[in-house]
């Protein structure tokens, strides 16, 4: 149980006391009544006595009565009414309330904190109100009157008269058998003459001589002279008198019957219980709100009804008022302090010399009365031991017991004797003797089975054994069992077994017998009595808490169960106070069922009390956590939460709009997209991809964008990227760096995309659905700043707010919305939230297991016309800060600015539209396109720029390009090549043409990848459309290829915030295989061309067609092979095959031959040579040709290193080592490259189609195989993992051998065969000429030895020759400088001979031996020499 104010033997002794009548004429009522109060009122606050009180027992030793209490009532005629005792019980809880502020009891247990109110002063008050309005009843006498106080005002006419009146009429109400109530302890009851004056009005003396009188009639010990009203009621009210009546009427008791006469009161009949209030909702609520709860173990009895009786209100307001009244109205306002002492002396005096006196005699009475009838020769007091000590008679159970509780005993009866000298000796705190007295009595009434008499007894017994001083027995527990027992089940009569249950609980947790304590207590739990159970429940929930092992989870329950009871006895109040109680245990663990019905109930008890605010919260709750109820009870708790939502609102609807808890919002997930949606394709004409909502992040892809998008700003601006460059976001989502301020344009779009998701089992409709912005007009071209504009819905001219009518979430669905604003003015614009109608759709309960949800379609939905607005704040969690010390340390999150826009001012906003643009090409296969520029804002564009990270794919052509008329064949074809015709007999020999790599935007100071796009006047109006061709060549890989084109343009204007705009398109290219292409170039030993200068080469070119048939393609056709290089250039083919035109069908092969001569060289132009197969010269130096050529150089140029600029002492001895290195590897470098262009001829849904393309090979070193498109590299075996240390120095670059033998070229001139007469002369001379040729850029030193190997391998190869005339030549040659030996051969037979047995070397001049090495010849040199 909870603690209380007074301890417990307080309690008891407060609880039965002496009582005494008091019967008062007219006219010193009216005294009284000066005061406000009446005469029992008056006495009230002083019935306490200050100080010891002696009396002695009936064997005369003296008795202590310490603290002792007396009560002075009113003579009511009739017993209180049973429903008038329930009702002022319900009052006496209803107004006693918790204090606010009140200090809450914390308590800790495990892992609950508890915050519980320590003390119930509406369970005190109800049960000191209980105790006080118990009716009087013939089988005990604890509440009979002992005494009788006759109270006459001095200022009537014949006091002593009325005295006699009063007398008499007392003695009429005792004794007159038409007067059953009150009851009366003896027949001679004590009467006690008050003779009352008016300080104030009446007169002293007169007042005294009608004392002497009453002390000469009564004498002293029986009458009393009390003084009162010594003040003047109208006087100033400067001194402050204490009220002492205040908190004692405020206790409302049963004694002011005329209050509860008059007062109307219906009681309720139920079927078990006779209470007064009835439980639910109202009819208004009924109406629009059904109750959809199944039957629950705590639903209320009855569903339908009021919220409050009507009747009940009446009287809970009329107490309400009477309070205010007491609380208004002064008490005492005549008396004065002395007054206060006078009454206080006077109830002295009362108990000192009448009441106590009167007492011990009447028990000294009982007591000899006893004696005589028993035959007993001592006192009863003396022989008790005698009584108890004997052999005890075993007691009969209850069970065993018939039922006499009807049966009743003569007032004389002994047995009721003993028990009116128990409960006297019980009234004056002689508790060993009371025992006795009980015990006796109790065994005397099981004898009989008078089995009201033997509980009463018991009860009594057991009290009396508990307050005996030094406890020198235990308290009988089973007593008051067996007590209880018998008042419900055989007596039935609850309010007796309330008061032991009372009693015997009180006595129980003094003993700290909790657990006992509270099984007592919900023992009488019952149907009959909702208050009454639920206070008991309540403090049974105390009991278990203040154990020693608190209970938490049993206290939980049975508050639980006490608020439901308080709910259907009409507490609201009390019953949510214990429903928020449980609340505390059950919360966040896991009891989602009971948090759900402990909510609703909490939810709906608010509501009834009006505290909409409380009822709110608790419905939020249910709804927000993750329910587990079945559909048909999630929809009724909604519609309970709108309905009260609505009532809400309705009370302030000037207010804010209330944060709204469903649906839930991700708001991590929020997206923001900047923008017109894209458009769709029309016909051949297909938009640019640009960037759309529907598109899934991808932080790869972004990541290319923003490098594309900052290599073309830093071509812009000359190669640095400005300080507040922000790159482009379209889309902002949770991926994308959101810490800037994102910039969105003037009259574009602003698309927000919300995702929302249901928790619930039944379908949400949303309605009127838009964004919640908050905006300030800024002008960035000025200083000046305007107001904000807070929540500016309905101010379109600034910012236009688009709302979706309806927007339906089906049951545990997560569904996007996609809400926008249009900005019509520059400023900072916040997006705070979205705003909208919740509500639910009819019919959204399901039948048989099936959700009507499902399937739901927008436009065809009917609203049950609940709803309420609402809105829902877009708060967004930065990510989190790890990059200093203190950040990883400490849990810091940054900005995430996605939903502040800043609106700038206008910008252009282009649209590219691409035609006849292809899905799929051949490798390498080149496609003309069109390309729509359209700028579709009212802003002029310039400075279009597209870039890519695949230049090679696209070209919109070279500046130089001169438009020549196309051949016949070629329009024919709608070739995409320009075409000259060509004369037969200039077949297979090359035609020349020159081209620059600037012209084509290809060098070494450009950018390939950014590429302008050639505009007329390079500006594109508003409204104005531009188409150009574009010329697109496959990927030399076959595949599917995402190839990304950045668009970037620029307004006249230059704007503060956006220097640019950019717009994306992602080409998805699928290509299939068509040619490969091998070449290789060596050194041809005819060392003139047409020019007499030495250094041809010979280029091999092996074409294979690897394409499958699945393509359609029938067939490949060689139509030209060009060649394009600073220093060679292709002269003719030498191709043995006469075929004009080169054919290849699938998986075949063909092999070309070409002649190269070096060509005059040129710093900026590139030398094209074509040489055609076919009737046609396509112009390789110009477009498209020479741009994809070009563009595949490009790479070349990336790669060409950049000297970092250093001291040129420090790396004087490095670098002329470096450059000999390189001037050595140069002699094997050749830059040549091929271009082999091709047609192919497919067939497509019974037509012939001709594509045409180009393939590139870059010859670099002789004797190398080049390739069309690089091989993969294959992936090395797996090799034991092995550690070194790295050598600090690495070792000096040195030239391979291969390299080196390449210094110099050597050929031998002599006839072929050559016949010499032996017989006429034995020796033959043949002239050999040595042509010594200088590959590289640097003089040479050559040293020419002609000795032969002695070796006989040698002389086996050789054979037997000799070289006449030196054997040793050193020589000197220039860069480039061909120069001729002539030598002679001496042969001594006829044969075949090898004189490839120089050996030559070389070095550079200004080295040492380091790079001597031999140069070999390329094949042997065989000479046949003849005999004539």
């Amino acid at each position: 149980m909870a603690q209380c104010v007074q301890s417990v033997q307080e309690f008891i002794q407060d609880s039965f006391v002496p009582l005494v009548a008091a019967l008062c004429s007219e006219e010193a009522e009216r005294l009284t009544r000066k005061n406000n109060l009446s005469f029992a009122e008056l006495v009230k606050p002083f019935c306490r006595l200050t100080s010891e009180v002696h009396m002695r027992d009936p064997n005369n030793q003296l008795h202590i009565i310490k603290n002792l209490k007396i009560a002075v009532n009113n003579i009511i005629t009739h017993p209180p009414q049973p429903g008038a005792i329930r009702k002022l019980l319900n009052d006496v809880v209803s107004v006693s309330q918790p204090a606010e502020g009140l200090v809450a009891n914390v308590i800790t247990a495990g892992d609950y904190d508890l915050n519980i109110s320590a003390t119930t002063p509406w369970f005190e008050n109800y049960r000191e109100c209980f105790l006080q309005s118990m009716p009087a009843s013939d089988h005990e006498f604890l509440n009979h009157y002992v005494a009788c106080m006759l109270v006459v005002s001095s200022s009537e006419p014949e006091p002593v008269e009325q005295f006699l009146k009063l007398s008499q009429e007392q003695h009429r109400i005792q004794h007159s058998s038409e007067y059953l109530y009150p009851k009366w302890f003896i027949p001679n009851t004590l009467k006690y003459y008050v003779l009352l004056h008016d300080v104030s009005t009446g007169e002293e003396q007169r007042a005294d001589s009608i004392y002497e009188e009453m002390k000469q009639r009564y004498g002293t010990q029986g009458c009393y002279l009390l003084k009162i009203n010594s003040r003047v009621s109208n006087r100033g009210t400067d001194e402050q008198i204490p009220d002492p009546w205040s908190q004692y009427l405020q206790k409302n008791t049963i004694q002011n019957q005329d209050c509860y006469e008059d007062w109307p009161y219906t009681v309720i009949a139920n079927k078990s219980s006779d209470h007064l209030i009835s439980d639910g909702l109202d009819n208004e609520i009924e109406d629009g709100l059904p109750n959809n709860f199944k039957t629950h173990p705590l639903q209320l009895d009855h569903p339908s009804g009021s919220l409050d009786s009507t009747d009940y209100t009446k009287a809970v307001t009329s107490l309400q008022d009477s309070k205010k009244s007491n609380s208004g109205t002064p008490h005492g306002a005549c008396l004065t302090l002395t007054d206060h002492d006078r009454i206080r002396q006077f109830i002295q005096e009362f108990t000192f010399r009448g009441l106590l006196p009167h007492i011990e005699k009447t028990i000294r009475q009982l007591n000899d009365q006893l004696i005589s009838r028993k035959g007993l020769s001592r006192s009863l007091f003396s022989a008790t031991k005698k009584w108890f000590s004997g052999s005890k008679v075993p007691e009969k159970s209850i069970n065993e017991l018939k039922n006499t509780s009807g049966l009743l005993y003569p007032p004389e009866a002994p047995e009721l004797q003993i028990r009116k000298m128990a409960d006297l000796c019980f009234l004056v705190q002689h508790y060993e003797l009371a025992y006795s007295c009980y015990h006796t009595a109790k065994k005397d009434f099981l004898n009989d089975q008078a089995m009201l008499y033997a509980a009463g007894a018991l009860e009594m017994a057991a009290v009396s054994a508990f307050l005996q001083p030094g406890a020198p027995r235990p308290y009988p527990a089973h007593y008051m069992e067996t007590a209880i027992q018998t008042y419900r089940d055989i007596c039935k009569n609850m309010v007796l077994a309330e008061r032991c249950v009372l009693l015997s609980a009180e006595i129980l947790k003094s003993q700290s017998k909790y657990s006992e304590a509270a099984a007592l207590l919900i023992r009488l739990t019952s149907e009959d009595s909702d208050l009454r159970s639920a206070l008991l429940l309540e403090q049974a929930a105390h009991c278990f808490i203040n154990m020693r092992s608190p209970m938490v989870r049993k206290f939980a329950f049975y508050m639980i169960l006490a608020g439901h009871r308080f709910s259907k006895a009409g507490q609201k109040k009390h019953a949510l106070r214990c429903y928020c109680q449980a609340m505390q245990v059950y919360k966040g663990k896991g009891w989602s069922l009971a948090e759900d019905h402990i909510n609703f109930t909490i939810g709906r008890q608010s509501f009834t009390l009006h505290q909409l605010d409380n009822a709110v919260s608790a419905f939020r709750h249910i709804l927000i956590n993750d329910s587990k109820q079945p559909p048909a009870q999630q929809g009724a708790f909604l519609r309970e939460y709108l309905y009260v939502y609505k009532n809400v609102t309705q009370l302030s609807p000037d207010g804010p709009l209330p944060q709204l808890p469903l649906p839930y919002i991700n708001s991590s997930e929020t997206r923001v997209f900047f923008g017109h949606d894209r458009r769709p394709a029309e016909g051949e004409k297909q938009a640019a991809t640009h960037v759309s909502l529907d598109q899934e992040y991808d932080s790869e892809s972004s990541q290319q964008w923003k490098e594309l998008e900052e290599q073309v700003v830093s071509v812009v601006n000359k190669g640095v990227i400005p300080s507040n460059f922000q790159p482009t976001q379209f889309c902002l989502n949770r991926y994308s760096d959101n810490s800037k301020f994102p910039l969105a344009v003037i009259e574009e779009p602003i698309t927000v995309e919300v995702s929302f998701r249901n928790p619930l089992k039944v379908p949400l409709l949303l309605t009127d659905l838009s964004l919640l912005w908050k905006f300030q007009p800024k002008d960035f071209n000025t200083k000046h700043e305007r107001e904000t504009k807070e929540l500016g819905m309905c101010d379109d001219a600034m910012i236009g707010t688009e709302a979706i009518a309806e927007f339906l979430i089906n049951s545990e669905e997560t569904k996007v919305a996609r809400l926008k604003l249009f900005p019509h003015q520059t400023g900072e614009l916040h997006i705070l939230g979205v705003v909208y109608d919740l509500g639910t759709v009819q019919g959204a309960v399901t039948l048989d297991g099936i959700d009507p949800s499902v399937g739901l379609q927008t436009g065809k939905i009917v609203s049950n016309g609940l709803s309420v607005r609402g809105r829902q704040d877009l708060e967004i969690q930065g990510p989190r800060l790890n990059n200093t010390k203190e950040e990883k340390t400490s849990i810091k999150y940054g900005p995430d600015r996605r939903l502040d826009p800043i609106i700038t001012e206008e910008m252009p906003l282009l649209e590219v539209f691409f035609i006849n643009f292809p899905t799929g090409l051949l490798c390498g296969e080149i496609r003309k396109a069109y390309v729509e520029f359209v700028n579709v804002s009212k802003c002029p564009l310039t400075a279009l720029k597209v870039v890519s990270k695949h230049p090679e794919f696209f070209t919109f052509g070279g500046n130089t390009a001169v438009l020549t008329p196309l051949s016949p064949s070629a329009s024919e074809n709608c070739s995409a090549y320009k075409t000259v015709v060509t004369d037969p007999t200039s077949v297979r020999t090359a035609l020349l043409s020159s081209a620059s790599s600037v012209d084509f935007g290809v060098g070494p100071g450009c950018q390939s990848e950014v590429i302008n796009v050639p505009l007329p006047d390079a500006v594109l109006l508003p409204g104005a459309s531009v188409q150009l061709p574009m010329w697109l060549r496959g990927p030399d890989e076959e595949g599917v290829h995402e190839i990304n084109f950045l668009f970037y343009y620029e307004s006249i204007k230059r704007h503060s915030k956006m220097c640019h705009r950019v717009l994306r398109h992602t080409a998805v290219i699928c290509t299939s295989r068509s040619l490969h292409i091998r070449a290789t170039v060596s050194r041809s030993n005819a060392l003139e061309d047409e020019e007499g200068r030495g250094g041809n080469m010979l280029v091999f070119v092996d074409v294979e067609n690897i394409n499958t048939s699945e393509t359609g393609v029938k067939e490949f056709h060689i139509v030209q092979v060009s060649s394009n290089s600073k220093h060679w250039k292709l002269q003719k083919s030498v191709n043995i095959s006469e075929d004009k035109d080169t054919k290849l069908a699938s998986r075949e092969r063909a092999k070309l031959c070409f002649k190269a001569v070096r060509c005059k060289n040129s710093e900026e132009n590139y030398t094209f040579a074509d040489i055609v197969f076919g009737n046609e010269q396509i112009i390789s130096s110009a477009s498209p040709c020479a741009d994809f050529f070009f563009q595949s150089l490009s790479t070349e140029f990336k790669r060409t290193p950049v000297q970092p600029h250093t001291h040129a002492s420090q790396r004087a001895g490095k670098q002329s080592f470096d450059e000999t290195v390189r001037l050595i590897q140069r002699c094997s470098e050749v830059d040549l490259n091929i271009v082999v262009l091709w047609k192919a001829y497919v067939v497509e849904d019974n037509k012939q189609l001709i594509l045409e393309g180009q393939h590139h090979v870059a010859l670099n070193t002789v004797g190398k195989e080049a390739f069309s498109f690089p091989q993969k590299q294959e992936l090395p075996e797996m090799v034991l993992l092995k550690f070194f240390r790295p050598e600090n120095t690495p070792a000096p670059a040195r030239p391979t051998p291969e390299q080196l033998s390449n210094l110099i070229k050597t050929s031998l001139h002599y006839p072929e065969s050559f016949s010499h007469s032996f017989h006429q002369k034995s020796l033959c001379l043949v002239p050999v000429t040595l042509l010594l040729s200088n590959c590289s850029q640097a003089v040479v030193d050559v040293m020419i030895d002609l000795r032969h190997k002695t070796s006989p391998e040698a002389l086996e190869i050789h054979g037997s020759f000799t070289w006449l005339g030196q054997t040793q030549y050193k020589l000197q040659l220039k860069s480039q400088e061909v120069y001729s030996l002539q030598l002679k051969a001496c042969f001594v037979h006829t044969g075949v001979y090898n004189l490839g047995t120089p050996r030559v070397f070389a070095k550079l001049v200004d080295q040492v031996t380091l790079f001597e090495t031999s140069q070999q010849n390329s094949m042997p040199a065989l000479i046949i020499i003849n005999n004539i």
